[in-house]
């Protein structure tokens, strides 16, 4: 399906705002003396006499709560549309793995950030075991573009994680389509209402439930969502392959954090563009990056593409004792990985070793917390670890 295609068709069902569609996302008919989300199916087979028909079978395959929640994320990747597929897994990494080893073969090349999540270098060097060629460049100024050449797939992660550079993901997509390469963009940090990579030309839009979707730090999941019936029943396959499926708890959990979505994204955000103005008060803070930030190297093409900037700040101050000692004297912000839950969050990235970022680099998550309470927090701690 081309570009102009898919523009031309329904974008929308009338004017319905983010948080309406949040709190109906995927909810079934009305039944009487039913409830409006219905528990969640514990099931690893079916009542299934005679011959294979309708849509619950084995637990691998299907669920009917996974079926609910994949059709809650789908009315926010694409609302009014219904030539997209929406496949929920158990984890983020299972979505990001299951769109690249059911798209690639050997001899097949792919472009990848240089500056994405830190796991890549491993599904990088898998990859390059089962015959792939794997290139990479950084999400900024659209680098991507000069390795594209001949490629199967282009993944794209914008913002990326963790150094939050953003890309024109249209103008990639408009490039990538124009010699039949596919368009993979992981929408974790920004969620479905920060952006629709659908709707700016890409294939497939994946991303880690785990983080803000679901917003409490308690589920791990992931999600994939296509336009392209072929595509996305290789990505199917897949996931019946390899068995990465969602619990039906972790599913309905999903399902009924969505609802709040659009109330915890709003304060969110609003709190850390508020964070992000007053660390660049700081003279010890160096790097301060935040695509909200109307000074922000990204604010430009993120403001054409994004409808909220995301609730992920982050920073590099003078030394990893430094770090550490800031760290240390949070008191309403744990020292935790992961983002996009209502605590706080913040750690040192270069713990982890597998990012490129200097020792002091602090990548911080902004909860639900009040911004007064939280910028004092922060203040405080600065304050504190410099001595």
């Amino acid at each position: 399906m081309s570009d102009a295609t898919w523009d031309k068709g329904p974008v929308d069902e009338g004017p319905v705002g983010d948080g309406t569609r949040v709190v109906r996302a995927g909810l079934p008919e009305p039944v009487k003396h039913e409830p409006t989300l219905p528990g969640p199916v514990f099931a690893a087979h079916f009542h299934l006499p005679g011959e294979v028909t309708g849509p619950y079978s084995y637990g691998r395959d299907d669920n009917p709560t996974w079926a609910l929640l994949e059709n809650a994320i789908g009315e926010l990747e694409a609302p009014g549309r219904e030539d997209v597929e929406t496949l929920v897994f158990a984890s983020g990494m299972a979505a990001i793995s299951a769109v690249l080893f059911s798209q690639l073969r050997s001899g097949d090349a792919v472009v990848l950030p240089s500056d994405g999540y830190q796991a890549l270098p491993l599904v990088r060097a898998q990859l390059e075991a089962y015959g792939v060629e794997v290139r990479t460049a950084p999400t900024g100024r659209d680098a991507q573009l000069e390795a594209l050449e001949g490629a199967r797939l282009l993944w794209i992660e914008s913002p990326s994680n963790p150094g939050l550079d953003v890309c024109d993901i249209r103008r990639l997509a408009v490039a990538a389509h124009a010699q039949g390469t596919l368009v993979a963009v992981d929408n974790t940090l920004a969620t479905p209402l920060g952006q629709r990579p659908l709707a700016l030309g890409a294939d497939f839009t994946v991303a880690s439930g785990t983080k803000q979707l679901t917003g409490h730090g308690d589920i791990l999941l992931g999600y994939v969502a296509g336009r392209d019936a072929g595509a996305m029943a290789a990505v199917r396959r897949w996931r019946k392959i390899v068995g990465a499926i969602p619990g039906p708890m972790e599913a309905w959990l999903a399902h009924r954090s969505i609802a709040t979505l659009q109330l915890r994204v709003d304060r969110q955000n609003a709190t850390a563009l508020a964070v992000a103005e007053a660390l660049r008060q700081r003279p010890e803070i160096t790097g301060l990056r935040y695509p909200g930030l109307p000074d922000d190297p990204a604010h430009q093409t993120a403001s054409r593409q994004m409808r909220r900037y995301g609730c992920v700040v982050s920073f590099t101050l003078p030394t990893r004792a430094r770090a550490e000692r800031f760290l240390a004297a949070l008191r309403l912000v744990e020292d935790a990985t992961s983002f996009g839950g209502v605590r706080s969050t913040a750690e040192r990235r270069g713990r982890w070793g597998g990012d490129a970022v200097p020792e002091g680099f602090i990548r911080m998550s902004v909860g639900a917390e009040d911004p007064e309470d939280l910028v004092a927090d922060i203040l405080r701690a600065l304050d504190e670890s410099a001595e």
